[in-house]
């Protein structure tokens, strides 16, 4: 149900320039144990640190600007994820497009930063996980380790336009999936013995929920245990899903028999309910209305301190750069907050994604270049 905006809420709330100069910023992340740095993902290949206080740029940590490819808009370095005992192991690990011939690969690597090291040695690249694209587009790129301390990898379904290969439904193949991996090991990885298709014929043991057309920018919110996902649509409606942890395993998000809550007219694929369907909490529709848009861009669930937007869940959409809120205390209710977050300035390009501190504050990733934060 859409509601007016809500005053309690947009009530002196404001973006506030933070650091800028960055070429096609797309990720903001944290590290355990390294509280006076952000990092900053960029699209062709680099991740450097910003002072947490002042957002002044520091140190270039990882380039590996040689081996991605950036030949289509969506290719790229697209994610970064720390591991939790990072402060001690010094692992982190990206998703990005690689420079194969034809149509890409996207790789999932692990790279280790050794105590006192200012920048990583990019030769010591451990690939985990390398499957190919059929295209260029849709490659999701998001990674995480969720509170089970698994690794989950969010995958577009590869590409060129209402899933011309099928590989949303399809078991055998990577794309368009939430794939969980356990990587504690020394090396590599290995399949969690409680992963659903896990010894199933014909499926591939990694997946854990599929039906994903291109999710871009998912969460888990460790106060609640909800797994948010932001999936972007095809031809009317972009999507919000939000599952419980617990209820994940084995789930079907629909795509391509459906997109959000709608039977896709152009697939051959029985739908719009097929079976262990998980249904969004909130979709829109294509348009230009303050409840309107055209790709969404996932959030998080507020934890900072602006007690407004405590427990409200923040997102908004890459086209027309408007941010709303879902209220997860009342029933998702909606509201929208652009307006009166961008009174220093309309922001300058489209949002490519959202950050946290480690208090949780919230910051805006604008792709031409500057990251804002959310302050009241």
């Amino acid at each position: 149900m859409i509601c007016a905006l809500l005053p309690s809420i947009s009530a002196g709330l404001s973006l506030e320039k933070f650091s800028e100069g960055f070429k096609r910023p797309i990720d903001l992340q944290v590290a355990p144990g390294k509280k006076d740095v952000l990092f900053v993902v960029e699209q062709h290949g680099v991740i450097s640190t910003i002072d947490a206080k002042t957002g002044e740029k520091k140190d270039v940590i990882l380039d590996i600007e040689d081996r991605v490819s950036r030949k289509k808009n969506e290719e790229g370095l697209l994610g970064l994820t720390f591991a939790p005992d990072f402060a001690t192991s010094g692992e982190f690990y990206v998703n990005y497009t690689d420079r194969s011939p034809q149509n890409a690969m996207s790789r999932v690597s692990r790279f280790t930063m050794k105590p006192g090291q200012a920048k990583v040695d990019a030769s010591k690249e451990e690939v985990l996980l390398s499957y190919k694209q059929d295209y260029r587009n849709h490659n999701g790129g998001w990674l995480d380790f969720g509170p089970d301390g698994m690794l989950y990898i969010a995958t577009g379904d590869g590409g060129a336009g209402n899933d011309p290969k099928g590989r949303g439904q399809d078991m055998n193949s990577l794309l368009g999936k939430l794939l969980r991996i356990d990587v504690s090991g020394e090396s590599g990885y290995s399949v969690p013995g409680d992963n659903p298709f896990l010894g199933k014929k014909d499926v591939l043991p990694e997946i854990y929920a599929y039906g994903l057309r291109n999710p871009w920018r998912c969460s888990f919110d460790t106060e609640s245990g909800i797994f948010w996902s932001a999936d972007v649509g095809q031809f009317t409606y972009e999507e919000i899903n939000a599952v419980h942890v617990d209820d994940l395993k084995g789930k079907n998000f629909g795509w391509r028999m459906r997109e959000g809550k709608n039977k896709n007219p152009k697939s051959d694929i029985a739908g719009p309910n097929p079976e262990g369907a998980i249904d969004p909490i909130y979709e829109y529709t294509h348009g230009n209305k303050s409840d309107e848009g055209l790709s969404v861009t996932g959030g998080f669930v507020y934890r900072g301190p602006i007690t407004d937007l405590k427990g409200k869940y923040v997102f908004g959409d890459y086209a027309t750069r408007r941010i709303w809120t879902l209220d997860t205390a009342k029933n998702y209710q909606f509201a929208d907050i652009s307006d009166s977050l961008q009174p220093e300035g309309k922001l300058t390009g489209p949002i490519a994604s959202f950050g946290e501190d480690h208090e949780k504050n919230l910051y805006v990733v604008d792709h031409t270049g500057v990251i804002w934060k959310m302050v009241k």
